[in-house]
């Protein structure tokens, strides 16, 4: 199933490249939230739905550009979780930092995932405690790794002053910035070792960028120090947390 999924991804990708490179119209929009939406966006999520429905007609799915009501959802133990097109600023702003998300839910748990950055030619993929990252048809297994100094991801468009006094606080350590979940997949492949996050995110934007960090090794924790946990609840925000 987990090349399915990439397959899948691809197909999603490419329909939102013949967007991002002209080849549509772009019609932006916004939802109740004043959060973007795109044609991309929901072309995207239309090849991803119908793509999981044959491929597994018995899970349900949960994506951003059509979320069931908590009253249909409530008892989900295992399910899709999808964000068609991640970083939707990013992609209006042209700078290619956005990606196709698409997570399988068990008990609470990303057990499968994919990331796939169609401007950038990257995808990366997870199943248990394995993951992966594809680039111009080259495949490698991906291990988190130490660094000194270590680097710490943040978020291109989500910088608040908490996150500015926590980075204040950290010992010696070099920032780098970069869109969507591929924060995660940065960790994931030892590029960077910290992503700390406090503003808000929701439960699609995470899961399959947590996916890939759990295969290669890494950990996706609440202040709390609670692993982030995808348990059907009625709102879908997350808490904020980091991945390490």
């Amino acid at each position: 199933m987990r090349q399915q999924l990439c397959t899948l991804a691809r197909e999603a990708g490419d329909a939102i490249m013949k967007i991002y490179n002209g080849h549509a119209p772009l019609r932006v929009e916004h939802k109740q939230d004043d959060s973007p939406v795109t044609a991309a966006d929901i072309a995207a999520h239309q090849i991803i739905k119908k793509g999981l429905s044959g491929l597994s007609p018995d899970i349900p799915q949960l994506s951003e550009e059509d979320p069931p009501e908590w009253s249909v959802r409530r008892d989900w133990q295992r399910y899709w979780l999808i964000d068609p097109l991640d970083g939707t600023k990013e992609f209006i702003n042209r700078n290619g930092d956005f990606t196709v998300n698409i997570a399988l839910i068990e008990n609470g748990i990303p057990v499968m995932g994919v990331v796939f950055a169609p401007a950038k030619g990257l995808m990366y993929y997870a199943e248990g405690s394995q993951a992966w990252k594809e680039e111009h048809g080259q495949v490698q297994r991906i291990h988190v790794k130490a660094a000194t100094p270590p680097v710490v991801v943040i978020s291109r468009s989500h910088q608040d002053p908490q996150l500015m006094a926590y980075l204040a606080n950290l010992p010696e350590h070099r920032t780098a910035e970069i869109g969507s979940s591929l924060k995660f997949c940065l960790v994931a492949e030892g590029s960077a070792q910290l992503y700390p996050r406090f503003g808000p995110t929701n439960i699609w934007d995470t899961a399959a960028g947590h996916a890939v960090a759990l295969g290669a090794g890494a950990s996706v924790v609440d202040w709390q120090g609670n692993t982030l946990d995808y348990s059907p609840r009625e709102s879908f925000l997350n808490p904020g947390f980091e991945c390490r």
